[in-house]
């Protein structure tokens, strides 16, 4: 069987998108092996909210031991904690628990860092925060902001508890990636750089997701000059351009020749991880577009 490059990263999202979201966290290592009969050597994984998470963590060290059997690394895990942005400090400050539950996880799998949306401002939804991995418009026009909300003190806030999670993730020698999307507040180039100099820690990174980027009309090769420096793992999928939806590479129109000349220019040299499904995306055949995909990466980037 063909293995493809150890820099292309099979994502969650292909275990989300066979499995529903969350996927049961108790079959992680049959998801494992999954990514791995694809051709994979280097795959992701995810701890999403305390119940899933706290499930992966107890399950770190047969990961680490899957991982080694079946010859994958795994250099991000994701962390999904919508409550490190909660404007209640109860809530952050258990939520700062499980990112750290999440921290020793990665660093016991042999990650590089750790991943995580980017903070959502603090809605009050009619039903609590949704679990769900976009905040369509209608669920964000439902959602209110607490009273007495203050933008100045809720980002001061906000600043301080992500210099609290960058360190902690940099005891275990992490980079903490924000991963841009529909509805959170760092989701294009210029808002990640306004927020890292506010944060002002060198392990804050910023997850380049492709499709995300391109649904809100951000100017994929300008973002990536604007960037350089603060990305090490892209997240690689094409897009229509009118919603957030997560395509086969050639299946979308985002422009992928002037894509990677302005990767090229940057002298990118980390990782690429297909994240290509999602309920939104409509995608026929799974393995397919992910095998057709990788072997896309292969033919146009790394043969650089």
């Amino acid at each position: 069987m063909k293995k493809f490059n150890s820099k292309i990263i099979c994502t969650y999202l292909y275990s989300i998108t066979k499995y529903g979201y969350p996927p049961s966290a108790d079959d992680t290592l049959k998801y494992i092996e999954e990514m791995a009969s694809l051709g994979f050597t280097t795959i992701e994984l995810e701890g999403i909210r305390e119940e899933h998470l706290k499930i992966v963590y107890n399950l770190r060290y047969k990961i680490r031991t899957s991982l080694d059997d079946n010859g994958l690394t795994l250099p991000y895990f994701c962390v999904v904690l919508p409550g490190l942005s909660s404007s209640e400090q109860k809530e952050r400050e258990n939520n700062i628990g499980l990112f750290k539950l999440g921290c020793e996880t990665a660093a016991i799998c042999g990650a590089k860092g750790v991943l995580d949306n980017s903070p959502i401002p603090p809605y009050i939804f009619p039903k609590d925060i949704p679990v769900i991995r976009h905040y369509e418009e209608e669920s964000l026009q439902s959602a209110s902001l607490p009273d007495n909300f203050e933008w100045k003190k809720y980002y001061e806030m906000l600043v301080s508890t992500f210099r609290n999670l960058c360190d902690i993730a940099s005891n275990y020698d992490l980079t903490y990636q924000l991963h841009p999307a529909s509805g959170v507040l760092i989701n294009t180039a210029d808002s990640f750089l306004h927020f890292y100099n506010s944060v002002g820690r060198e392990n804050l990174r910023f997850n380049f997701d492709t499709a995300n980027l391109f649904a809100i009309k951000e100017n994929l090769p300008l973002s990536l000059y604007k960037l350089k420096g603060h990305i090490d793992y892209i997240h690689f999928s094409d897009n229509g351009g009118n919603k957030v939806e997560h395509l086969e590479a050639g299946n979308g129109k985002i422009n992928w020749n002037n894509f990677f000349t302005a990767l090229k220019a940057i002298e990118y040299d980390g990782y690429i991880g297909l994240d290509i499904g999602g309920d939104e995306s409509g995608v026929n055949n799974l393995d397919d577009a992910y095998i057709n995909s990788a072997q896309f990466l292969e033919n146009n980037w790394f043969t650089k």
